[in-house]
């Protein structure tokens, strides 16, 4: 068993930031990278929206630059995965791996969200050269050219509307024969001069050389009036829905109906006090590099008033 000040569980800009004003702060923090050391942005190509790259940055070279900085100032970083945890005291417990102890007197949470998929081999095989989970952040590669966007509820309609502000003409691939989404956002897709909403049906697979030039579609799956056809795009977004790494959480922290943690206003704070939470794995609204890196850094400055106000 190791006993330490700071333990931050995951990486990405939340994490690291998170790393980085805690170790300026002398709390000696360790970080442990989880199962994606640097978090979603590792896999995509370039990030022009995020301040301070000018000319843009891969995701790998950012988060590599992030965790040097962390580092630079004593922060311990470490690859390793949380798999359980003993919140209902302090010092609280996380076990690393199933195996390795750690007690630590305050806890930063930032685990992040997957996205989540269709589970077609070609999503992986195109990942970042046209296959993407966030129009935020990839939309503006789009423009003037042809996307299409998978899913029937709000945040489908959102992002398939975002990006008919950039593209030519957008795709709104729907499994079923209606929009989920609230009658307003219903109504601005349909009506939307740019979106072309696809119902009753699914997407087979992609094709293209080097990265996404269409997609294989299949409309009434299984019926008899079954039809295959293919549609040319530059790009296929998925707006399925995310799933927040909070599980191992769940019997000590308040989730919402979907699983992220929920924090206290809009601070870092969760309903355990000495327990905070950034990043993705507590927003379900913006899921930005640069909103996480800034709830890293809320739940640094946070975790280093707690300690402060702690009775020696």
């Amino acid at each position: 068993m190791e006993k330490i000040k700071c333990l931050i569980i995951g990486s990405g800009p939340a994490g690291y930031t998170a790393a980085i004003y805690t170790s300026r702060a002398n709390l000696s923090p360790v970080l442990y990278e989880g199962i994606q050391p640097g978090g979603q942005l590792t896999t995509t190509n370039e990030i022009e929206n995020f301040p301070g790259y000018p000319d843009g940055v891969s995701g790998f070279q950012m988060m590599e630059d992030l965790k040097k900085q962390a580092a630079r100032f004593g922060a311990d970083i470490r690859p390793g995965i949380a798999t359980s945890c003993d919140l209902s005291q302090s010092p609280y417990k996380v076990i690393i791996d199933g195996k390795k102890q750690i007690e630590t007197e305050v806890l930063i949470i930032c685990t992040g969200a997957t996205a989540k998929y269709l589970g077609i081999p070609d999503e992986v095989k195109y990942g970042g050269i046209g296959v993407s989970a966030c129009a935020t952040c990839d939309g503006f590669f789009y423009r003037k050219k042809t996307v299409a966007v998978v899913g029937g509820g709000d945040s489908a309609c959102e992002e398939a509307i975002y990006l008919a502000g950039l593209a030519n003409k957008v795709y709104l691939i729907v499994r079923k024969d209606h929009l989920r989404a609230a009658k307003i956002m219903q109504e601005r897709a349909l009506n939307h001069p740019k979106i072309e909403v696809l119902f009753n049906t699914n997407t087979l697979g992609l094709f293209g050389e080097k990265t996404v030039e269409g997609a294989h579609l299949v409309k009434y799956a299984g019926t008899p009036q079954e039809e295959k056809f293919d549609i040319a795009i530059d790009g296929f977004f998925l707006a399925i829905g995310h799933t927040p790494n909070s599980a191992i959480f769940k019997d000590y922290l308040e989730l919402d109906e979907t699983g992220y943690i929920k924090t206290q206003g809009r601070s870092a704070k969760t309903a355990i006090p000495g327990v905070f939470a950034a990043g993705d794995v507590a927003d379900p609204y913006y899921r930005q590099a640069i909103t996480a890196a800034g709830s890293g850094c809320i739940a640094a400055i946070e975790a280093e008033r707690y300690l402060a106000e702690i009775p020696c």
